[in-house]
């Protein structure tokens, strides 16, 4: 399979009549990861739900491309099936489904018609990447993310991506809420997928969790589009002087 490529091209989208989204470009292909940096407002989550097709986002033009194939014209199911996914910053707790048959509907929707996973092999790969992520395996018999901390809500969605091995993640702010033990484990297992067949892009707040992943590609939002790209040591650089310096910098280009 050839290595995925997601590409966003001049982006606008409006909630409510209102514009988040105003120009957003960017691409990331398998192999990659590229992290999205912030102020709150900026249009970063909203990116991310209109990625994966949420419905108050309403795309007034632009396009999405996945395998320069219309995301857009997609369903969300569709688009996960395609090799998208999302790990949300607010999971959701969903009564009456465990967490193993969850993840097991998931697959076979995944495999098409006629060719479910067998019970056995979901078994061992489920328990592996449960072992892997340091989570307690009887979290797969608990209904999804019910009673879960914070903390446990985020490494269960990394056991998705683990499971489902989407082409491209987008990842919102996943280590919100985490420690630094748990952010270790969280990078691991994004880590384990980088390759050519997966890409991430990483939205987040903070450096601390790209210490770990280590981005190839740093992208600042401000108002609703990308106003500056570099390597991992802008985030650094973003860090140490806040986004008053980008805004600076934004001004001094006009």
């Amino acid at each position: 399979m050839a290595t995925p490529v997601l590409e966003i091209k001049d982006l606008h989208v409006e909630i409510d009549g209102k514009p988040i989204l105003k120009g957003l470009t960017l691409s990331v292909k398998g192999g990659e990861v590229h992290a999205i940096m912030g102020p709150n407002g900026t249009g970063k989550t909203s990116l991310a739900q209109t990625l994966m097709g949420h419905p108050h986002y309403q795309v007034t033009s632009g396009q999405v491309l996945l395998d320069g194939q219309d995301v857009l014209a997609m369903r969300t199911d569709q688009r996960a099936r395609h090799g998208l996914f999302l790990a949300m910053q607010y999971p959701s707790e969903i009564s009456g489904v465990t967490t193993a048959n969850f993840l097991r509907t998931a697959i076979n929707s995944q495999r098409g018609e006629g060719k479910p996973i067998p019970l056995k092999e979901f078994r061992d790969k489920l328990d592996d990447a449960m072992r892997f992520l340091e989570m307690d395996p009887k979290f797969s018999n608990r209904y999804l993310n019910e009673g879960f901390s914070g903390g446990e809500k985020k490494r269960n969605e990394i056991l998705q991506m683990l499971m489902l091995k989407p082409r491209i993640a987008i990842l919102d702010e996943i280590d919100s809420g985490l420690d630094i033990d748990a952010i270790k484990v969280v990078a691991m297992g994004v880590h384990s997928l980088i390759g050519p067949d997966f890409g991430a892009l990483v939205i987040t707040h903070y450096q601390r969790i790209l210490n770990y992943l280590k981005p190839d590609v740093v992208h600042i939002m401000m108002d609703g589009r990308v106003v500056k790209s570099g390597d991992s040591s802008l985030a650094k650089e973003l860090e140490a002087k806040g986004y008053d310096w980008v805004r600076s910098e934004l001004l001094h280009e006009v």
